[in-house]
C-alpha cells in the first residue's frame, strides 16, 4: 500500500481514539496518556503554597493532632502491631507547611519500622502526600532507609492520598520518587461496609492501591468517615487483614 495512504489511514485512527478517549473519561486526554502511558515521565503537578491550608479535615482521610489510629495484623508468622500518631509537628516541603504523622510498626513486639510522613490539604479538600523519613529496624538498630523521600529534592514529586470527592474511575498517583516511591491508587467502591475490632462502619470508599515498581503489589483499602481515615486493609486475595483495633484522642505532645 501506498505509504501516503497508510501515513493518512494511521492519523485518522489516532484522531479517532484521540476523540473517543475525551468523550468516554470527560478529561483531557493528554492526562491519562501522560500520566499511563508513559509511566510518570510527565508527571508534574504545579504546586503553588497559597492553595494550601493549615488544617486537614477531609472526611475520608482526618489528620486531628493527638490522634492515634492503631491497627493490628494477625498471620501465621506472628502478630503485626501498627501505630499511627497525628503529632503537632509541622514541616515545611517545597514552600507547604505540611502536617507530620509518626507511624511505626511492631512484629511479635519487636519495632521494625518508623515513619514520618507530611501531609497538607489544599482549598479544594485534597489530601496530598509530600514525603516520608523511613527507617527500617533490626534488633534496635537501623538497617535501611530505603523508601525515603521528599518533595522537591532529586525529582521527587508529591501525590494526592485521598481525593476531595472520591469518585470510582482513574487512577491517580499517590507519591512519585522515580524507582523509589510510585505508589498508585484508584477508588473502586463506594458506600462500602467495613467491620473491624474497633466497630462496623458504612458509607465507606474502597481503594485498590499498588506498587508500580513491584508487580502484583496489590492492596485494598477501606477509608470510612466515621473514622476519619482508613479501617480495615486486606491482600489481593482478600487474606492478611489490617484491622483497627483502637483510635484514641490525647492532648498532642
Amino acid at each position: 500500500m501506498n505509504y501516503l495512504i497508510v501515513s493518512i489511514i494511521a492519523g485518522i485512527g489516532i484522531l479517532t481514539a484521540v476523540v473517543l478517549l475525551t468523550i468516554y473519561t470527560g478529561e483531557k486526554p493528554e492526562m491519562n496518556i501522560k500520566e499511563n502511558v508513559e509511566g510518570g515521565l510527565n508527571y508534574n503537578p504545579k504546586i503553588n503554597p497559597d492553595d494550601f491550608v493549615s488544617e486537614i479535615n477531609n472526611k475520608f482521610f482526618t489528620l486531628v493532632p493527638g490522634t492515634t489510629f492503631i491497627y493490628e495484623s494477625k498471620t501465621d508468622d506472628g502478630i503485626e502491631h501498627i501505630e499511627t500518631y497525628v503529632t503537632n509537628k509541622t514541616k515545611v516541603v517545597a514552600g507547604v507547611k505540611t502536617i507530620e504523622v509518626w507511624d511505626r510498626v511492631w512484629f511479635d513486639g519487636k519495632l521494625i519500622e518508623e515513619t514520618f510522613d507530611w501531609y497538607a490539604q489544599d482549598n479544594s479538600g485534597n489530601v496530598w502526600y509530600f514525603g516520608e523519613d523511613s527507617k527500617e529496624y533490626k534488633s534496635g538498630t537501623v538497617i535501611s532507609t530505603k523508601g525515603s523521600w521528599e518533595t522537591g529534592v532529586d525529582g521527587a514529586k508529591p501525590g494526592i492520598i485521598m481525593q476531595a470527592e472520591p469518585k470510582v474511575g482513574q487512577p491517580y498517583r499517590q507519591e512519585y520518587y522515580k524507582g523509589i516511591a510510585e505508589d498508585m491508587a484508584q477508588v473502586i467502591a463506594i458506600d462500602e461496609k467495613a467491620s473491624v475490632p474497633f466497630g462496623t462502619f458504612d458509607n465507606c470508599i474502597k481503594t485498590k492501591d499498588w506498587d508500580a515498581i513491584v508487580p502484583g503489589t496489590v492492596e485494598f483499602k477501606y477509608y470510612c468517615p466515621q473514622v476519619g481515615g482508613g479501617a480495615l486493609e486486606v491482600d489481593q486475595d482478600s487474606s492478611n487483614p489490617v484491622e483497627l483495633l483502637d483510635l484514641k484522642r490525647t492532648n498532642p505532645e
